[in-house]
This record gives structure tokens, C-alpha cells and sequence, in this order.
């Protein structure tokens, strides 16, 4: 069976295998990710900073932090603020929404977050 995370983890109908495998890039089994901490993977070209956190969520963001100009984000400490999920940057602790790259300190700075998708229990990004 097939489910979509798009951030957010919930049970819908699954997408076809067809929908589901295009431009998709296989990250690990998902029990390989540990949990509530980040690990950094490289897709197509761009480093990628993948959580799975406590409540089994995967999420997915860019590894750079625009702030202070370093693939930090995948060391960053996951949590909750404002009601949103979030990772702060382990440099300068600026919060990043882990569903959709926004910012909580900056709105004007946004970085990318992808679409995951878990698959016969391993993760892969739409990339």
C-alpha cells in the first residue's frame, strides 16, 4: 500500500503506483531513520534534511540555511512552536516549518520542502 505525505500524515486513498513513482528518489527503509532527529541526503544534486519525528511524520526540507549559509538543517532540533512543526537551525535558531519551509521569524525567507512518499516502508522524495 501506498501513502502520500505531503507533511501532513493521513489516510486517504493511496495514489496509483504509476502517479506515485514519477520523479521520485528513494532516500532509505523507513526504520532506518531515527527518530526526532534529521539526516542530510543528496537529490538530484540539492542536500536534503529528512525528519522523522516522534508521532511517525516524515517530512522533508532544503539542508541550507539561508541565515547562516550552511547545509546545517539536518543537525537542527526539532519541535513544536506556534502550532506548527518545526526545525530550528543549530546555528542562529531560526525556525523553519517543516511542512512548508516557511520561516516563523522571517516570512519573506522560505526554504524548499518536498513531498514525501513511503512506499513497502521505504522513503522516497518527489523531486
Amino acid at each position: 500500500m501506498t501513502h502520500q505525505y505531503s507533511g501532513f500524515v493521513g489516510w486517504g486513498i493511496a495514489p496509483s503506483r504509476e502517479d506515485v513513482m514519477t520523479n521520485l528518489v528513494k532516500i532509505c527503509p523507513v526504520a532506518e531513520l531515527p527518530v526526532n532527529l534529521g539526516v542530510g541526503a543528496l537529490v538530484k544534486g540539492q542536500q536534503v534534511a529528512v525528519f522523522k519525528l516522534q508521532s511517525g511524520d516524515i517530512f522533508a526540507i532544503g539542508n541550507f540555511d539561508p541565515f547562516s549559509e550552511a547545509n546545517v538543517l539536518s543537525r537542527g532540533l526539532v519541535g513544536d512552536l506556534q502550532g506548527k512543526k518545526v526545525v530550528a537551525s543549530p546555528i542562529y535558531k531560526h525556525h523553519y516549518n517543516l511542512q512548508t519551509g516557511e520561516c516563523l521569524e522571517d516570512s519573506n525567507v522560505k526554504i524548499p520542502a518536498y513531498d514525501v512518499i513511503v512506499q513497502d516502508e521505504v522513503v522516497y522524495i518527489r523531486a
